[in-house]
């Protein structure tokens, strides 16, 4: 199993800048894609991006350029750079684990809250 833990959300205003962490533990395979999606309240859990073992990324359309995802695999930790946020991207913030072998593991989630 995996045990996905995140932090770092939290109240910022328009305009400000938050970072997200997502810690890994348990059977951390060495190949694996890890991710944050999220939710906001009366909407579907959305893609926000990725990061492979690699580190080869993906980004939704609405956070290329805001957003930044990386990861440390010695610590097995990911990481989500939010930059110039916007009230739009107020939402819980889930983190996701998966590998080849079948795991697929989400944490509890962090909330971003953005005032304009």
């Amino acid at each position: 199993q995996v045990r996905l833990v995140e932090s770092g959300g939290g109240l910022v205003q328009a305009g400000e800048s938050l970072r997200l962490s997502c810690v890994a533990s348990g059977t951390v395979m060495s190949i694996n894609v890890m991710g944050w999606y999220r939710q906001a309240p009366g909407k579907q859990r959305e893609l926000v991006a990725t990061i492979t073992s690699g580190g080869g990324t993906t980004y939704a359309h609405s956070v290329k350029g805001r957003f930044s995802i990386s990861r440390d695999n010695a610590k097995n930790t990911v990481y989500l750079q939010m930059n110039s946020l916007e009230p739009e991207d107020a939402a819980v913030y889930y983190c996701e684990y998966k590998d080849p072998y079948g795991s697929d593991y989400w944490g509890q989630g962090t909330r971003v809250t953005v005032s304009s």
